[in-house]
């Protein structure tokens, strides 16, 4: 069966530069889902160092940013690599009616306790934190970690993908994902800045986010080895980002449709 987000994206013709150099960049990055019970892994490390260097939390003696979200059952952490480097990281909850453990519940329950009794689900991504010098070295890090949102928002069928952000990168994500505002600011406990909370319709957004961003695309396989939760070891070996391949897998498709017609 033809991919639609990848059919949508060859349709688009011929893809900006920018997208065309970040698919570029995506040949070299990888993605790893972290193993909840390994507490050393570098992400905890990668986060405590991104929000310290900016003030956000106080030092630890460990040097390690965990909280108990962390831990719970519908949501992981990931590790963004380029080569060998770890360049980012992001974590992802799945909400939905049984399970309502993320960061956007634990600031804005009033908003979306309602709309997961009706039925709702939603990706909620949280501690999107990079390695200071590989921001600097990629300023378009934060598209290849958002990746892992989109990905997430496919594979589970959701009806949104949150975004609980500071108020100043709000325009980012209505200007990438036609993300809208939720609910007014709010202060998050643990964190020295106030956050808002955006929601962008699935359904209604990813054609035109694959148009725009074919970086976005991704196979079947890339998403079941990320988010099947498989607890075997090999689950949590990283995986090439396969962007590439959704996007020439639909582009010889519908070159041999067309010549058969």
């Amino acid at each position: 069966m033809l991919d639609p987000d990848s059919a949508a994206a060859v349709r688009a013709g011929t893809p900006s530069r920018f997208s065309d150099t970040l698919m570029d960049v995506l040949d070299d990055v990888s993605y790893a889902r972290v193993n909840p019970g390994v507490i050393d892994d570098p992400i905890y490390k990668l986060r405590y160092r991104a929000y310290t260097r900016e003030g956000f939390m106080d030092h630890n003696p460990e040097e390690i940013c965990i909280d108990d979200l962390d831990d719970a059952p519908n949501g992981a952490s990931f590790g963004i690599y380029i080569d060998d480097d770890l360049v980012s990281s992001i974590r992802l909850h799945h909400l939905t009616a049984e399970h309502r453990q993320s960061p956007s519940m634990k600031v804005f329950p009033d908003i979306l306790g309602p709309m997961l009794d009706q039925g709702m689900t939603f990706i909620d991504p949280s501690r999107f934190t990079a390695d200071h010098e590989a921001s600097l070295a990629y300023p378009a890090l934060p598209f290849l970690t958002l990746r892992m949102a989109a990905m997430a928002s496919v594979y589970y069928g959701v009806d949104q993908c949150l975004a609980i952000v500071r108020p100043e990168h709000g325009a980012f994500y209505r200007r990438v994902f036609g993300s809208e505002q939720l609910a007014e600011t709010r202060s998050y406990p643990g964190l020295y800045f106030p956050v808002a909370l955006y929601g962008a319709t699935v359904d209604s957004i990813r054609s035109r986010v694959a148009q725009r961003f074919r970086f976005f695309l991704s196979t079947a396989e890339e998403r079941q080895h990320l988010f099947a939760g498989d607890r075997r070891p090999e689950a949590y070996l990283r995986v090439r980002a396969s962007a590439r391949d959704a996007y020439e897998t639909a582009r010889q498709a519908m070159q041999m449709s067309a010549a058969h017609e």
